[in-house]
């Protein structure tokens, strides 16, 4: 089995950071694309930030300049560090993963548990 562990969130006062941690464990041969996502309440789930296997970044518009994704492959772990946060960026934070269990192997998707980021005075 392959699990996806999220841990770092918390409550921030506005312009505070906060560095999420997702870490794969399990049967694991690779991992492709690792993603982090959020969704505030009411709200429809939203990709924050993207990072590829070879470590190409993107990122939404509304994070830009702020947030900064990357990964350890060693580790198996992608973080998010999250900088000048807005009350706006209060979410349940997911972290999700392309995972290649074996060698000529398919590629499934494997979602975190979430862990929930507020920002708020």
């Amino acid at each position: 089995q392959v699990q996806l562990v999220e841990s770092g969130g918390g409550l921030v006062q506005p312009g505070g950071s906060l560095r999420l941690s997702c870490a794969a464990s399990g049967s694991i041969f690779s991992i492709n694309g690792m993603d982090w996502y959020r969704q505030a309440p009411g709200k429809q789930r939203e990709v924050v930030a993207n990072i590829t296997g070879s470590g190409s970044t993107n990122y939404v518009d509304s994070v830009k300049g702020r947030f900064t994704i990357s990964r350890d492959n060693t580790k198996n772990t992608v973080y998010l560090q999250m900088n000048s946060l807005k009350p706006e960026d209060t979410a349940v934070y997911y972290c999700n993963a392309l995972i290649q269990k074996r060698v000529f192997g398919p590629t499934y998707s494997y979602w975190g548990q979430g862990t929930q980021v507020t920002v708020s005075s």
